[in-house]
């Protein structure tokens, strides 16, 4: 298989970084959610952003997803690593239009509703590194 390309999952779902990188979602979305049985839903987000950050649903307690990501991400590579996540009580159903009726993750409509929630991920960097600088 030399010079081919091996896609795991659907194409639509990829997840290009803004350094390139494509990244397919769904096996590193399963390895987190075997360690997090408590969880409803593992969303990866990253699309055209510099790294990637996670959206985790149902009742579940932060030190879990921390200590999940701990154990997944030294596995990975640097741009396939998981930075921040956010815990969001609701469950993602088809009659919230976050899921198909098939059970799947529509990946665009969770990316819109929590627009904020994903921002505020990114934006937290942003704003430490402004924060360093100042005091530099």
């Amino acid at each position: 298989m030399r010079g081919n390309w091996r896609i795991s999952g659907r194409i639509k779902n990829l997840i290009i970084l803004n350094s390139g990188h494509n990244i397919a979602p769904e096996p590193i979305e399963e390895k987190i959610a075997r360690l997090l049985p408590a969880a409803q839903q593992v969303v990866l987000v990253g699309n055209g952003r510099g790294y990637l950050c996670l959206l985790v649903t149902g009742k579940i307690e932060p030190v879990a997803v921390q200590a999940a990501l701990d154990a997944v991400n030294p596995e990975l590579p640097h741009y396939r690593q998981i930075r921040k996540f956010t815990v969001i009580r609701d469950v993602f159903t088809p009659e919230t239009g976050l899921l198909t009726a098939n059970g799947k993750l529509r990946r665009d409509a969770i990316n819109a509703r929590y627009a904020s929630e994903i921002n505020a991920m990114y934006d937290a960097k942003a704003n430490r590194e402004a924060v360093s600088r100042q005091h530099a």
